[in-house]
């Protein structure tokens, strides 16, 4: 399905140089924030008090949240568990040593008198040891999914599409930490999930492109391989607009109205999505252009039959 199709090829490659270079300094600002600034992980990753609270009636979050951040919490997290009557509060630790039986008696008070239909079902500390559990864990996932597209794209096409696609994904990646990390948004494990999202979104994009790369590459044998690049990225434009634009229209409507708790993970994919288009189109494309990929990489060399008459590929 097509909007529209463009007649005439766009030269991308032509400007891979600036805009890879727009790229390079955009990587480096967001290691330098990585760097200085660090992350600012959530309490599953830092360990803190989990509690679940049932009211009588349909719990107001926005009223719970502000109850509890007038004790002083800045990183609380409140979100309805199960139903909308039931309520879980995630309480950061406290420098100060105070113990999560005290965080707790504390919130509850508070959440009583702001309500009286409150009842505590559960508290529940969670250690730091369990939260560098979780973030280990959840590097060694990102980093299984990372080899497993090297392969995939190695097998599937060549080595230097899969070197030019995974470093287009980790760009991806580490642009989106670097915007956490700038503004010190909250990194849970659900943005956690939304960066692994991302990754399988753009190598998919990078797919798309290649597959269209190689198509040309045994369709047309005397262009060269800027142009056959080029082709294959026009020819995909309008299947982009139509993927990744209704894509964005269901993230944006997941950061606009999906409330505190996705708000960080529909971030983390807006950043994901946008980019991703553009490591895609001009970051793997050039990269594969410069690492020399050519026809003879994609197509299979002229057998000769016994007559000496070529066959075709």
């Amino acid at each position: 399905m097509e909007f529209f199709r463009i007649s005439r090829d766009i030269p991308f490659m032509r400007h891979a140089k600036v805009l890879n270079a727009i790229s390079v300094v955009t990587f480096v600002l967001a290691v330098f924030f990585l760097a200085t600034r660090g992350l600012h992980l959530s309490i599953e990753f830092t360990g803190g008090t989990v509690m679940e609270v049932s009211y009588a009636q349909s719990a107001d979050l926005e009223k719970i949240r502000g109850t509890v951040g007038a004790l002083g919490y800045t990183d609380v997290l409140v979100q309805n568990f199960g139903t909308s009557h039931d309520v879980m509060i995630r309480l950061p630790l406290r420098e100060a040593g105070q113990s999560s039986a005290a965080q707790s008696e504390q919130v509850m008070a508070a959440l009583k008198a702001a309500d009286a239909g409150a009842e505590l079902r559960r508290v529940e500390f969670v250690g730091p040891q369990v939260g560098r559990e979780l973030f280990t864990d959840g590097a060694m996932a990102l980093l299984f999914v990372i080899v497993g597209i090297i392969i995939y794209l190695a097998i599937r096409f060549e080595w230097k599409f899969a070197v030019a696609a995974i470093i287009a994904n980790m760009h991806d990646v580490v642009i989106i930490l670097g915007f956490f990390a700038f503004f010190q948004w909250e990194f849970s494990l659900a943005v956690l999930a939304a960066v692994l999202a991302v990754l399988g979104y753009s190598v998919n994009e990078s797919v798309i492109i290649f597959d269209r790369i190689r198509e040309y590459f045994r369709k047309i044998r005397k262009a060269s391989t800027p142009e056959i690049i080029d082709k294959a990225i026009t020819s995909t434009i309008s299947r982009t607009i139509i993927t990744h634009g209704s894509t964005q229209i269901m993230v944006l409507s997941m950061l606009i109205f999906g409330g505190a708790t996705l708000h960080y993970f529909a971030m983390a994919l807006t950043i994901g999505i946008l980019f991703g288009i553009y490591s895609s189109v001009f970051v793997a494309a050039a990269i594969a252009m410069w690492l020399g990929v050519k026809r003879e990489d994609l197509v299979k060399p002229v057998k000769k039959k016994d007559d000496g008459q070529p066959e075709l590929p």
